[in-house]
């Protein structure tokens, strides 16, 4: 996956690409008028950095486990009552 750095880097020279009548200037403008929207675009999509997913993935996991534990206990509890 590319980084932020990248994806402009990459849509710079896209651009070059296309447009190679243009001037080093009209290229430029037209880079960072799509960065700028390609930034707001990314911004509404309202995502999570690899590190806050991960941490939330965590607090999942352990969560989980101690919902299994206690549906053990609740299965364990139940038991004793119906003996």
């Amino acid at each position: 996956m590319l980084n932020p750095q990248q994806l402009f880097g990459v849509i710079q020279d896209q651009v070059n690409q296309v447009f190679p009548e243009f001037g080093k200037a009209a290229q430029d403008e037209i880079s960072n008028n799509l960065k700028i929207v390609i930034s707001s675009v990314i911004n509404k999509l309202d995502l999570v950095s690899r590190e806050e997913f991960d941490a939330q993935q965590a607090v999942l996991e352990r969560t989980r486990e101690m919902l299994e534990q206690l549906e053990k206990s609740v299965q364990d509890l139940q038991s004793k009552i119906d003996e």
